[in-house]
């Protein structure tokens, strides 16, 4: 039987994926087969396993920080909002169907079987398996019939590590208050509290590092700084989204409301003198080096959404001498119609951006894939990646006609391009070899040899993490908790 530790968070975005991840990667470090599990994850973001199912980032991301093969049993619930009050319900890397917020909270101690029996497959690949909560396990309105916080830890008997973002303000009410509102038993789970992104000198904490151990009766586990990490992040509360500086090389994302898989372009912020800019509006767009139109879950509201401010317009008239590249259903908008015949988003026929040939239809089967090959036929302002190998893969409701062979479809002018392979950029030198083509076309010269491969860059990345939060948690304590969990 696996050993099992869990880490809980006082409100979403306090650093319990990061922080996960990073027991991953200490635990792979001291010679451990390590897991990640999260029993349910709401995301937009999302990956296709090898066995072509559909599981959250975040747990592909703790994956990659354990040097396992990402296992959609450590992930069996996804929920991939597609309106405010809705979301599509994917089960076992399968699509259940679209279910509002009130139908699935009724529904969801059904999938409680799902989650066990993922779990029970999990522990036996696993010397321990490090656990993921959701938002805050003191959502009183939530408690019933819990799947992926207090409940899961009961349904595992798992110890939870609590964990509060000092960086926001208000921690120690955080995780105070938190705890007052647990029950007894569970209370008596929580075995470490850990505040997160601390900024300063932690001397001056102390005293109220104290004051927090006499109240609420457990011990601070560790006090982890503010870390600069270039590592995937909850999708929703991204800070990603509020960066407005602008490099050399000024790449811009489409950020419409239902964006998705914005994770295709981490890869280009670990290059020197590139920004990435996720805008919203025409009037913060101005004259990137290139435009970016991400994945979405409802293509054909986004792209409504893009036409009523101005953005649509915007694109198609920058368009004539900025590169614009479209992947999935930023591809999909691209061309010059969109059908939703079966009602799978919004129904009807919809006006695409008319700047590719091809036009798609939504099926209600979703394709999901692993892909490669190489990027062969590009010509105009991309031609120089033609040749260069990818790896990723395809997710997607929509079938599109009229499309060019390939992994990339392109207009007549060579300034738009279309494709549904996520991953594109990310392997060996392709995003080094786009932003140098895109420094061609500007005229300026760039730090030679800068690019590495992402895969290398991210092993980086999942060191430095572990190796300070190695420095800053009492990971013999944690340790502890671990020998203990499931002894009783």
């Amino acid at each position: 039987m696996a050993k099992v530790i869990m880490v809980q968070g006082t409100m979403s975005n306090v650093g319990k994926s990061l922080l996960a991840a990073g027991l991953c990667r200490i635990f792979k470090q001291d010679g451990y087969r390590v897991a990640p599990f999260k029993s349910q994850n709401m995301a937009l973001n999302s990956f296709i396993t090898s066995e072509g199912l559909e599981m959250g980032r975040a747990q592909v991301m703790q994956a990659e920080a354990a040097g396992i093969e990402p296992m959609v049993c450590m992930n069996p619930i996804l929920l991939k909002p597609t309106n405010h009050t809705g979301s599509q319900v994917i089960v076992n890397g399968e699509v259940l169907g679209n279910m509002a917020a009130r139908d699935y909270f009724a529904y969801k101690k059904e999938l409680i079987p799902e989650i066990k029996k993922a779990f029970r497959k999990l522990e036996k690949r696993a010397d321990i398996i490090v656990i993921e909560g959701a938002g805050s396990p003191a959502e009183i309105n939530l408690k019933q019939n819990d799947i992926v916080n207090m409940g899961l830890a009961k349904l595992v008997d798992a110890p939870v590590l609590l964990v509060g973002d000092i960086d926001r303000g208000g921690v120690f009410a955080q995780l105070l208050g938190t705890l007052m509102l647990l029950e007894e038993q569970e209370r008596a789970r929580v075995k470490g509290l850990i505040i997160n992104k601390f900024r300063g000198d932690k001397t001056i904490l102390d005293p109220g590092i104290r004051m927090l151990e006499e109240k609420g009766k457990i011990p601070v586990t560790g006090v982890i700084p503010y870390m600069e990490l270039a590592l995937e992040d909850e999708d929703s509360l991204t800070e990603r989204f509020d960066r407005r500086e602008r490099g050399r090389i000024d790449i811009a994302v489409i950020r419409y409301p239902r964006i998705s898989n914005f994770t295709d372009f981490n890869v280009f912020e670990q290059l020197p003198e590139v920004t990435v800019r996720y805008v919203a509006s025409a009037g913060e767009l101005g004259y990137p080096d290139l435009i970016f139109l991400p994945g979405s879950k409802n293509t054909m509201g986004d792209l409504k959404w893009m036409r009523q401010n101005g953005l649509e317009a915007a694109v198609r008239q920058r368009a004539e001498r900025i590169p614009v590249f479209g992947i999935c259903g930023g591809y999909q908008m691209l061309g010059k119609r969109l059908s939703d015949p079966f009602g799978e988003e919004e129904g009807g026929e919809l006006r695409g951006m008319e700047l590719l040939d091809s036009e798609t239809v939504l099926q209600r089967e979703k394709k999901r894939c692993r892909i490669q090959g190489r990027m062969n036929g590009l010509s105009g302002a991309l031609e120089g990646l033609s040749g260069l190998p990818y790896e990723g893969y395809e997710i997607h409701m929509g079938s599109t006609r009229g499309a060019a062979e390939g992994a990339v479809e392109a207009d007549r002018t060579g300034m738009v391009y279309g494709s549904y392979i996520h991953g594109l950029f990310d392997r060996g030198e392709t995003a080094g070899r786009l932003v140098s083509l895109l420094a061609q076309r500007k005229g300026i010269c760039l730090e030679k040899d800068a690019a590495e491969d992402y895969a290398a860059f991210k092993e980086r990345q999942y060191d430095l993490l572990a190796d300070t939060m190695r420095k800053y948690l009492d990971m013999e304590d944690i340790y502890g908790m671990l020998r203990e969990a499931g002894t009783d």
